[in-house]
């Protein structure tokens, strides 16, 4: 059963605009894990922004609720380049009183923006 849904669409522009003005924002959103690639070399600004949709996604799947840590939801691909989403924490605690079971999840980027999709199942 879905429990919630989250999308979230982020403009690479500003994204990176944010980057630049705040040199601390991606440390504080993304853990390192997120921000390389599997051999050390760091993601692009719409991959990063993708990530950052997911994050923003996964909170407005589970109702948006207080005190979710950004670094205990993080966005991961798996060897076949599919994103996945790993939880612990915060996140995992109130996932776990929603019953969620499973999480599904889309990230995309074209046109300038970077969205991700969001499902959240029991």
């Amino acid at each position: 059963m879905i429990i919630g849904i989250g999308i979230d669409v982020v403009a690479l522009d500003r994204f990176e605009g944010l980057m630049n003005r705040q040199p601390t924002f991606l440390d504080r959103v993304l853990t390192s894990r997120e921000q390389q690639h599997s051999d050390g070399t760091r993601r692009n600004i719409a991959s990063l922004a993708g990530r950052f949709a997911a994050k923003e996604a996964v909170a407005k799947s589970l109702g948006a609720p207080a005190g979710l840590r950004w670094h205990d939801c993080e966005v991961l691909t798996d060897i076949s380049g599919k994103p996945r989403l790993e939880i612990s924490g915060s996140v995992s605690d109130f996932a776990r009183s929603l019953q969620i079971i499973r999480w599904h999840i889309s990230l995309t980027h074209d046109g300038g923006h970077a969205i991700a999709y969001v499902i959240a199942e029991s």
